[in-house]
């Protein structure tokens, strides 16, 4: 890890800044638990975006609900009574994962009153937003103490988890006429805990939903003449679109392998869609849906798997007496790195530091160890999440991995944003158990449950707003450092070949398929998906 002693630029803003961070720890985890504790999923985070714009509103922004047709986004902004100055854009993510609800606890239990199917914040994007947010009111408190001018752009990223929003955003002019993005999010993975990324950034992300239908079985074959009788039950045999999902699936697992090389760190995963024809008699299946999304390093792999899918579909429906027809989810393009703003990331990073836990955080994770038939340490956190390893540094570890061709890793829909202005791209840990002598798995509930208690996250939210108030102050306050980073993004997307947007500007927000939600409210909200409720076995790891 890197050890580093980087001068503080603008000490007095950034003191001005962080006092008003330190200030509001308190409010500032009460915040993080009410989004954590909402837990809504992709496209249905209507509480969530309520709170922000709410809280955005009180603290003086003008803020646009409903932003690019997306009713859980919204757009927000302050201008600085000392002028407009530069354009400095944050957001905040807040969706959560289906399936995954687990409450603040040192066992494996869900929220009170909440179906264990039910949404949890595993990355946590609650902290990804509450961080972000306490950045920007503090960037916000300093540029009023010390007449800095300047605008603050903040939007409401809802459906990350699908890779949504940004590329409407951006497709509808959000992104427009910006000095610079911030892009941050809570990490775990070595090299990239407390650092910026550097050359290496996330790749491109597809995904696409196939609907197939079968509105007309009585087509698919009547050997009985004129009966009316046999004739029904021929049309009751049409394999119908249960049968083309299925055929799509079981066909896209057999071609997998051959869609592209096994290297590179491409993935493809699939989810299928309601159809709600659970109480049917013996007709055939008249819709099936199925979502597919897969990660790239380039656009040329992720056209590749695109046209094996298209392919497998039309093969489906046809041998199933079914149509298709497709839906873009999201479709975003390979992000760019920008070594200006990377720089001016890393200065904060280093001048605060990484998160550090305090002993009744240690306890909480040497409890959470035993539940998992851990046995406890003295220290039960991975020691990378409290040190800081440089960019420059976690490039290079980052590539001892990666063909030396390859450009773009992994996936973020953050991406998108990088072709329209300067974007920095920054991670600080979060709270990671360290791995035993036996290299023992923690089950994933361990680190989601960290991420909800407020001992063992509000380190990472309190460490990151100080950082993001930091990059912006800087930003505003140096001229030359955005002159220097607009001239390399303009050379950089032209070094990469000035891809345009992969979908049509009339593009809209899939928002209209069911996708999962909650439904009620208060003490009567629910997880609408029926289930039957089985106890967890709260056994050590289980």
């Amino acid at each position: 890890m890197t050890e580093t002693t980087v001068p503080v630029k603008n000490p007095g803003l950034k003191n001005t800044a962080w006092g008003w961070v330190d200030g509001a720890q308190e409010q500032l985890s009460a915040w993080h638990t009410t989004i954590w504790e909402l837990a809504e999923p992709a496209w249905r985070e209507y509480e969530s975006c309520a709170w922000y714009v709410k809280t955005l509103r009180e603290h003086g922004f003008t803020v646009e609900e409903g932003s690019a047709g997306m009713p859980t986004a919204f757009a927000a902004e302050w201008t600085s009574p000392a002028g407009p100055g530069a354009r400095i854009l944050g957001y905040a993510e807040y969706d959560a994962i289906p399936g995954n609800c687990q409450a603040a606890s040192t066992k494996r239990e869900p929220r009170i009153g909440m179906s264990r199917f039910a949404p949890g914040h595993t990355d946590p994007h609650s902290a990804l937003g509450i961080s972000t947010l306490a950045g920007f009111l503090a960037a916000k408190e300093a540029m009023e103490a010390h007449n800095i001018p300047g605008t603050l752009v903040y939007t409401g990223e809802p459906a990350e988890k699908v890779q949504g929003s940004k590329v409407v955003h951006g497709l509808r002019g959000y992104y427009d006429n910006l000095d610079a993005i911030i892009s941050y999010h809570p990490f775990y993975m070595m090299p990239l805990c407390n650092t910026a990324r550097w050359d290496t950034h996330c790749g491109s992300y597809y995904s696409k939903v196939y609907t197939f239908t079968c509105d007309d079985p009585e087509g698919w074959g009547n050997t009985y003449g004129d009966s009316p009788i046999p004739s029904s039950h021929s049309a009751a045999r049409a394999p119908g679109a249960d049968a083309a999902l299925f055929t799509m699936f079981s066909l896209t697992k057999t071609t997998q392998d051959s869609m592209l090389p096994q290297a590179g760190g491409w993935s493809l995963s699939e989810a299928i869609l309601s159809a709600g024809q659970a109480t049917a008699d013996n007709q055939p299946a008249g819709l099936a849906q199925i979502q597919y999304s897969w990660r790239c390093p380039c656009l040329a792999e992720a056209d590749a798997v695109l046209a094996v899918l298209d392919r497998n579909a039309e093969l489906a429906a046809a041998a199933s007496h079914c149509t298709v027809s497709t839906r873009w989810v999201a479709r975003n393009r390979p992000g760019i790195a920008n070594h200006t703003v990377a720089q001016v990331a890393w200065e904060n990073i280093a001048a605060v530091g990484a998160p550090q836990l305090s002993e009744r955080a240690r306890e909480i994770g040497r409890d959470i160890q035993i539940s998992c038939g851990v046995e406890p340490m003295e220290n039960p956190f991975h020691p990378a999440t409290e040190q800081l390893i440089s960019p420059q540094d976690a490039e290079a570890e980052l590539r001892r991995h990666l063909p030396a061709t390859q450009l773009n890793w992994t996936s973020d829909d953050y991406v998108e944003m990088s072709w329209y202005a300067p974007t920095i791209r920054f991670y600080t840990a979060r709270p990671t158990l360290a791995p035993d002598g036996n290299g023992t798995a923690y089950p994933g509930w361990a680190m989601t449950a960290m991420g909800g208690i407020p001992e063992t996250i509000d380190p990472t939210i309190i460490a990151t707003g100080k950082m993001v108030a930091g990059m912006v102050l800087d930003l505003l306050t140096s001229p030359e450092t955005l002159a220097e980073a607009k001239a390399e993004f303009e050379a950089e997307k032209i070094r990469r070949g000035s891809v345009a947007p992969l979908l049509p500007a009339g593009f809209s927000a899939p928002i209209d398929f069911r996708w999962p939600e909650y439904i009620g409210e208060g003490e009567e909200r629910r997880w609408w998906i029926p289930v039957s409720e089985e106890p967890w076995n709260t056994a050590a790891g289980q």
